[in-house]
Parts: structure tokens; C-alpha cells; sequence
């Protein structure tokens, strides 16, 4: 009878941490934040960050360290020109213009790393 009530208080007290926070695991106001809405515009840009950290013109904000992957940076140059082929004619003017602005940027900065 005793064992019972012994194993009771250890039930009792895991469901009790179990009720509490985990370390490192975010709350559910933490994960619920405010993310923008998904776009042409954004998702364009977010490659070309990528590129421009690859190109090692900006740090990487994981490390917060300049990093140079050229083959990264021309998968990701591609990536964007693949893009454009495929979305011609598609785009309004600003996204079109965009586009062209940005990749004419990373190929020169391409071309200039890797000579």
C-alpha cells in the first residue's frame, strides 16, 4: 500500500513538470509572431541575400562572420536567373526591373570574386 502512494506522488509530480516550460523550447507567444506575408518581391530578395552573403559582401547573420562560397553564390546567381526565364512576362514592371537590378549586381560582384 505504501509503494502505491509513493508512486502516485511521483505520477502526480511528472505531470506537474510537465505542465512547465521546457528550457529552450520556444512559448507559444514566441512562435506565434509576426511574419510577413509571402511575395515575389520577398522571396527574390531573400535569395539574393543568400548570394550576397555566399559572395561574402555582407557577414552571415548566423555567425555574424564574412563567409565566401563561390559555388554557393553562382547555385544561388542561377537560381535567380532561372527565375527571371521562367517568370517573363509574369511580373509587373517593379518586380521585373527588380530582378534585373539584382542579378546584374550579384554577376558583377560574381565575376569580380572570381577572377
Amino acid at each position: 500500500m505504501m509503494d502505491e502512494n509513493i508512486k502516485k506522488k511521483v505520477d502526480e509530480s511528472w505531470k506537474e513538470k510537465a505542465k512547465e516550460e521546457p528550457a529552450g523550447i520556444p512559448s507559444d507567444k514566441e512562435q506565434h509572431r509576426e511574419v510577413p506575408e509571402p511575395s515575389f518581391r520577398l522571396f527574390v530578395t531573400s535569395l539574393a541575400m543568400q548570394a550576397w552573403i555566399a559572395l561574402g559582401a555582407i557577414p552571415n547573420p548566423a555567425t555574424d562572420k564574412t563567409e565566401e562560397d563561390l559555388t554557393q553564390a553562382k547555385f544561388l546567381i542561377d537560381s535567380l536567373e532561372m527565375l527571371d526565364k521562367k517568370t517573363k512576362g509574369n511580373l509587373d514592371k517593379e518586380e521585373a526591373e527588380m530582378l534585373e537590378h539584382l542579378l546584374y549586381e550579384l554577376r558583377m560582384a560574381y565575376v569580380g570574386k572570381s577572377r
